[in-house]
C-alpha cells in the first residue's frame, strides 16, 4: 500500500554548509544519503538549498546528489553524466519511495500504475516515453525530448500505452523535489509562497510551550516552509547578515530538541529529531 499524501505539504530548507565540516567528498555523500531517507520517510515534498554565507560551501554538491537520489534508478544514467559531485553515489542507499520502482518487466506493470518516464523522441502522433521497462511506452502527447513526466499506465489491447498526468492527480507521496534558491534565507521566508513558516533554533521556544497554536495554524495550512540553520551558525546568526531577526520573518522559532546533552546539533539530526516530532503531531 503506497503512503498517502499529505494535506499540508511540506518544505524544508537546509543550508549549503551541512556537510561543509567534512573533507572528504565519500564522507559527504554518506550524510547526504541519509538525509535523503529522512526527508523520504517523513513525506517531505521538496528540500531548497540555500546559502548562509557568502562563500560557495557545498551548494551544488548538495544539489547534485540529492537530485541523483531523487531520480529513479532506472533513469539516472540516461539523466546524470558522471561529474565529480557524483564521485561516490555508490554509497547512497536506495528511497524505494512509491516513485522509486523495482520491477523491471512490461508484464509487471498494471493498469493505473503511476512511473517517471523521461522522453527519449516525439513526433506529430506523440512520444515514446523511457519508464524503466524493456521497451519505452508511447503517449499521444508530443513532449519535448528530455523531458520527466509523470505517466499513468494502461492496457489497450494488450499493447501497454501511457498517459501523462501532473502531480496533483497522484494521490500518494512521490518523493522530493529539490532547488537550489539563489535568495537569502530571509527572501525565501518573505517570498509569500508559504502559509506557515517555522525556523529550529536552540533558542527558539519549546514545541509543546505553543503546540495548540502551531497545530492550528498547521492545520489549516496548504504548505509549511521550515527552515534549518548549520551546526556553527543559527537561524539568528544567518538573518543577522540581513538585519532581520526570526520573530520579524517566522511564524513560530522552535526549540524542537529540549535540553539537548550536546553543545551543538548537526543538521542531519536536528532534521530527523524535527520532522519526527511534526509527523507525531500532525499526521495527515
Amino acid at each position: 500500500m503506497y503512503p498517502r499524501k499529505r494535506k499540508t505539504s511540506i518544505v524544508v530548507a537546509l543550508p549549503a554548509s551541512t556537510t561543509a565540516d567534512i573533507p572528504h567528498l565519500r564522507e559527504k555523500t554518506f550524510r547526504l544519503g541519509f538525509i535523503g531517507r529522512t526527508l523520504a520517510i517523513f513525506r517531505v515534498d521538496k528540500v531548497l538549498i540555500y546559502r548562509d554565507k557568502p562563500e560557495n560551501q557545498d551548494f551544488k554538491v548538495m544539489g547534485k546528489i540529492l537530485e541523483y537520489m531523487a531520480t529513479p534508478q532506472y533513469l539516472r544514467k540516461k539523466i546524470f553524466r558522471l561529474t565529480p559531485e557524483l564521485r561516490y553515489a555508490g554509497v547512497l542507499p536506495p528511497l524505494r519511495t512509491p516513485d522509486h520502482p523495482t520491477r523491471r518487466l512490461s508484464s509487471q506493470l498494471f493498469d493505473g500504475e503511476i512511473r517517471k518516464g523521461l522522453v527519449l523522441k516525439s513526433s506529430k502522433k506523440g512520444s515514446f516515453v523511457d519508464v524503466g521497462v524493456e521497451k519505452p511506452v508511447f503517449v499521444r502527447e508530443r513532449v519535448k525530448a528530455g523531458k520527466i513526466v509523470n505517466l499513468k499506465i494502461f492496457r489497450v489491447n494488450g499493447e501497454i500505452k501511457g498517459e501523462i498526468v501532473s502531480l496533483d492527480e497522484i494521490p500518494y507521496y512521490w518523493g522530493f523535489s529539490v532547488e537550489l534558491v539563489k535568495q537569502s534565507i530571509g527572501e525565501i521566508v518573505k517570498s509569500g509562497k508559504f502559509n506557515l513558516k517555522i525556523s529550529t533554533s536552540k533558542y527558539g521556544k519549546p514545541v509543546e510551550e505553543v503546540v495548540d497554536g502551531l497545530r492550528e495554524k498547521w492545520l489549516n495550512s496548504k504548505n509549511v516552509l521550515v527552515v534549518f540553520g548549520s551546526s556553527t551558525e543559527g537561524i539568528k546568526e544567518i538573518l543577522a547578515r540581513e538585519n532581520l531577526k526570526p520573530e520579524d520573518v517566522f511564524d513560530f522559532n522552535l526549540n524542537m530538541i529540549k535540553s539537548q546533552g550536546t553543545e551543538t546539533v548537526r543538521v542531519e539530526e536536528a532534521l530527523e529529531a524535527t520532522l519526527a516530532i511534526f509527523n507525531f503531531l500532525f499526521e495527515d
